[in-house]
């Protein structure tokens, strides 16, 4: 328990960001679901146009602080590797 009132801040805090990034994270991976769900689907065309709108998700994450960017650059990477695949 916090004793006094700074480390009571950041808790109320830290409680609020870890909300906020959980939904981040949330809506960045269902944006790459879509992308993998269209090259299951062998849908190049789509495929191609959720990789976008996916990619630009993941490097926003990146500037909000919710992912690293050797995870993002690694996704983006092996999501466009596939689509080219196809």
């Amino acid at each position: 328990m916090a004793n006094h009132k700074s480390a009571k801040t950041r808790i109320n805090r830290n409680n609020k960001r870890s909300i906020i990034n959980g939904a981040r994270r949330s809506r960045v991976r269902t944006f790459v679901k879509k992308v993998e769900a269209a090259i299951a689907a062998s849908d190049k065309e789509t495929a191609a146009a959720a990789f976008k709108t996916a990619e630009s998700e993941l490097m926003r994450s990146v500037r909000k602080g919710v992912f690293p960017m050797n995870k993002v650059a690694r996704t983006v990477s092996r999501l466009s590797k596939k689509i080219k695949a196809l």
